[in-house]
């Protein structure tokens, strides 16, 4: 089994001027992101658009990039869905073609109760031989799951592996981190609390910034293993801004989008309803990355 650690950026889903998915976009991405040496990449997430991909399109984009990244590199999917039908469904489907894990986020519209969340990965983990990594994200699934349900979890269902925090609750990544011990690993999904959660216990971080600065993230992260704090505070204080830009916008998918253009990758138009970034906005960016020195001369 693939050791899953270290700072793993979750991709956009590039698309041409037409908002369809740009494929040869998808392979230079994947390239783009071995060649920075960061430690795995996750595909079909909230920055990648899930919800605004058929299931036809996630499916090619599975097959896309693990035939891509050929084993040079670990590769985590999305699977989440609506129903534990579904979500089983598109998580055997990554399975099958050979992702190293699964990112599943509980169901987001019907905000099931803790017992109905338990059930659902329980099913799911039952259901495949696929490494899980559970998501909590109450901003976007509307649930905040208490540390004692992602613990029972943890503890019952066999084949979750990891925990992605991004509830912002930094005392509850440590209680994971220190309760979960042997059960799972808990990874950062708050873009401003990074070196806090690995201070916790946090053996990762799904980042959305590293998409724009892979290196900063891998290296911030090689660092704190390496026990060399103040290089990776200095690089946590440099990509901070960046971070909290991220967080606060409101439109992270159009701002990664926007930057990989920047700096010379595919990344094209967010699918409606989402609108790209207002020039007083598109400036800040450009302001941000120019003070990262990522943008090509």
């Amino acid at each position: 089994m693939t050791t899953i650690r270290g700072a793993y950026p979750v991709l956009i889903t590039p698309m041409t001027q037409e908002q369809e998915i740009d494929w040869g976009g998808v392979k230079n991405n994947v390239n783009y992101f071995v060649d920075q040496g960061v430690a795995g990449i996750v595909i079909n997430g909230s920055t990648g658009e899930f919800v605004s991909l058929s299931r036809e399109e996630k499916y090619q984009m599975v097959e896309t990039v693990m035939k891509e990244a050929g084993g040079r590199i670990p590769v985590i999917v999305g699977t989440a869905a609506e129903t534990t039908r579904e979500t089983i469904e598109y998580t055997k489907q990554a399975e099958v073609h050979g992702a190293d894990g699964a990112l599943i986020i509980n169901p987001f519209y019907m905000k099931p109760k803790e017992n109905e969340i338990y059930h659902h990965f329980k099913e799911v983990s039952d259901s495949v031989n696929l490494p899980i990594m559970l998501y909590n994200n109450p901003f976007t699934s509307g649930v905040n799951m208490s540390a004692d349900l992602m613990l029972q979890i943890g503890k019952d269902c066999e084949n979750v592996t990891h925990i992605k925090e991004s509830s912002g609750e930094i005392g509850k990544v440590r209680d994971l981190a220190r309760k979960g011990k042997g059960d799972f690993e808990v990874f950062c999904g708050a873009e401003e609390l990074v070196m806090e959660s690995y201070l916790v216990g946090a053996t990762g971080w799904i980042s959305v910034a590293g998409n724009i600065v892979p290196k900063l993230v891998t290296d911030m992260y090689n660092h704190f293993q390496n026990g060399e704090l103040e290089e990776a505070w200095s690089i946590n204080d440099r990509i901070l801004p960046l971070c909290a830009f991220l967080e606060g916008s409101g439109k992270y998918v159009q701002i990664v989008k926007r930057a990989m253009e920047l700096t010379g990758q595919a990344g094209g138009p967010a699918r409606y309803p989402r609108l790209g970034l207002s020039p007083e906005e598109d400036q800040k960016l450009k302001d941000l990355l120019a003070s990262l020195e990522t943008v090509k001369n």
